[in-house]
């Protein structure tokens, strides 16, 4: 039986959990900057989540070589109400320009050409999918990992049915506040999951968990951001009594508050949730 959201944030192991898959996904954008980048905003997953959501199923309905033509991802962004249809466009203009896209071979000269990711696109989905799956193994013994594994082909029905449930979720599409502020930032993701990875082991029933995390300067530097946009960002979450500072401002160790790291835990949970009732689905059909 899938686990839900409520199993995760009651289980022993979930903060140490969540801070390993924070680590991952910190490590994926330190390896793969630009692609982690274009999916850096909460809208911009969401768009991802999409198109490869009606990619794999366009291609499961039409046969290898179809691909997905950009007026379905248009209706689909506008149907969820997750962008407008010019900002889908310009998103996906944006992908085809760095590589993370490409147009279907042999389909020159068509007025519509269908698209699909690239292979390297396909290996990063990939291994999010294994850092999700790793991390409910971890919880309760499961094997989800190895299924994926040995037969990967599940990818392409597991994705699509993933990608329901994240758009579908109320809580992922309107997060609680301070993850909402973040979320919906360039690179805001990215900034949670540091202050997450950098905080006091335990303390849970502390107000305010200690990080690692001394100046904003350092910070912007280490996630190669930009110093200002950071710091404001910041400072609106510190208006917000959702972080703070031990002593002098930004020449001390930064405290989030357990309100936040709840929210961040809330929203790593629905996630997984999503994921593992899809994969029980998926897993469910291939017996």
């Amino acid at each position: 039986m899938a686990l839900t959201a409520d199993d995760m944030v009651g289980h022993l192991a979930f903060e140490g959990s969540v801070r390993e898959l924070a680590k991952s996904l910190l490590h994926i954008h330190d390896t793969s900057q630009r692609l982690a980048s274009l999916f850096g905003t909460r809208q911009r997953w969401l768009m991802a989540h999409t198109a490869l959501m009606q990619y794999f199923r366009d291609v499961a309905a039409n046969g290898p070589g179809t691909g997905l033509l950009t007026a379905r991802l248009l209706d689909l962004v506008a149907r969820y109400e997750v962008a407008s249809r010019n900002t889908a466009a310009a998103f996906l203009n944006e992908m085809l320009k760095y590589g993370i896209i490409r147009h279907v071979a042999g389909t020159e000269g068509r007025r519509h050409r269908p698209l699909e990711p690239a292979p390297e696109t396909l290996a990063a989905l990939f291994q999010w999918h294994v850092l999700h799956l790793r991390t409910l193994d971890g919880l309760d013994g499961g094997n989800r990992v190895a299924t994926l594994y040995a037969e990967p082909a599940i990818l392409s029905s597991l994705q699509p049915l993933i990608a329901d449930g994240l758009l579908n979720s109320n809580v992922v599409r309107r997060p609680d506040p301070t993850f909402k502020l973040f979320a919906w930032v360039d690179e805001g993701g990215i900034v949670m999951d540091r202050l997450i990875v950098g905080c006091a082991e335990g303390g849970m029933d502390l107000d305010r968990v200690p990080t690692d995390v001394t100046s904003i300067s350092g910070l912007a530097e280490r996630l190669k951001l930009s110093r200002t946009q950071l710091g404001r960002k910041l400072a609106v979450a510190e208006s917000m009594g959702s972080l703070g500072w031990v002593g002098a401002r930004g020449r001390s160790p930064m405290w989030v508050s357990n309100g936040f790291r709840r929210e961040y835990h809330k929203a790593q949970a629905v996630k997984l949730a999503v994921v593992d009732a899809a994969c029980e689905v998926c897993l469910s059909r291939r017996a």
